[in-house]
């Protein structure tokens, strides 16, 4: 089977199903744990910019809906790290796919 003839939800599976893109995911998670311990246990008498971490992992996605209002930021937290575990697992199956090509022919 072709990549064009793949369904769209078998490709962004397969893309968000790899050792990079749920590597990242790790990280963000961990971020977000570290973001939610640092809020909730630690006593502080200025405000904390952990927080901020969180956007600055989801880069450049999540920037976008930093000014809106609300809850709506952390919703952009979401959202950027999906579409950056999307990038990330798109290029790990180029540079995969392209260093398996390369062995095959290689070993023709």
């Amino acid at each position: 089977m072709t990549a064009s003839s793949r369904p769209l939800s078998q490709s962004l599976r397969r893309s968000l199903v790899n050792p990079a893109a749920l590597g990242y995911l790790a990280v963000v998670a961990a971020v977000g744990v570290w973001v939610g311990v640092d809020a909730l246990l630690v006593e502080q008498v200025d405000g904390s910019f952990a927080g901020v971490w969180l956007f600055i992992v989801t880069a450049p996605a999540s920037l976008l809906f930093s000014a809106l209002p609300g809850a709506l930021p952390f919703a952009g937290v979401a959202v950027g790290a999906v579409v950056q575990a999307l990038a990330i697992g798109a290029a790990y199956r180029w540079a995969h796919g392209r260093t398996s090509r390369r062995t095959a022919v290689a070993g023709a």
